[in-house]
């Protein structure tokens, strides 16, 4: 059995596709998401590392699609039907959205992991694509790896260890 495969990174505001045997990891989720959208039958899976929310943040310029939940998640779902997943059987899994640092007063604004975890779900039910599993929020960065072959999302906590889902 051949066991060669290789290790696609994902950046921070950036998305990519893997087919098994491979896998795809994203670091420094903090107050990002990393979201896994997947077709198990075809083994194609792809990942995005969300930054904020709403496209409505972004400055002036061309919009990074891959920085925002509101552009990310239709994005990524659209790049699978391309390399051969079925939209019926795109499923996901997410982690991240961490709440990094205690604010005094209760503005929306600074509850940026939160808001990217209810954006990013609230896409996912537009698209209706199930969530299978998530590890969001807390107060911990983390690190996840999904391969593709066996649907597994690793999320590596700080100083909480390594988790399966």
């Amino acid at each position: 059995m051949n066991s060669t495969f290789e290790i696609v990174k994902v950046g921070i505001a950036d998305m990519n596709i893997v087919k098994a045997p491979n896998l795809i990891r994203t670091t420094g989720l903090g107050s990002c998401v990393g979201l896994v959208l997947y077709d198990q039958v075809r083994r194609i899976a792809g990942m995005v590392h969300v930054m904020l929310p709403s496209s409505s943040l972004s400055k002036s310029g061309p919009v990074n699609v891959a920085k925002f939940a509101d552009t990310a998640v239709p994005q990524l779902a659209a790049k699978l039907v391309q390399k051969g997943a079925r939209v019926p059987a795109l499923k996901a899994k997410l982690a991240g959205g961490a709440q990094m640092f205690q604010f005094s007063g209760g503005s929306d604004l600074m509850r940026i992991g939160p808001r990217n975890v209810e954006a990013v779900l609230e896409q996912l039910k537009i698209l209706r694509i199930p969530v299978v599993a998530e590890d969001v929020g807390g107060n911990s960065g983390r690190t996840i790896e999904f391969n593709a072959d066996t649907c597994i999302l690793q999320i590596r906590t700080v100083n909480k260890g390594t988790n399966e889902i």
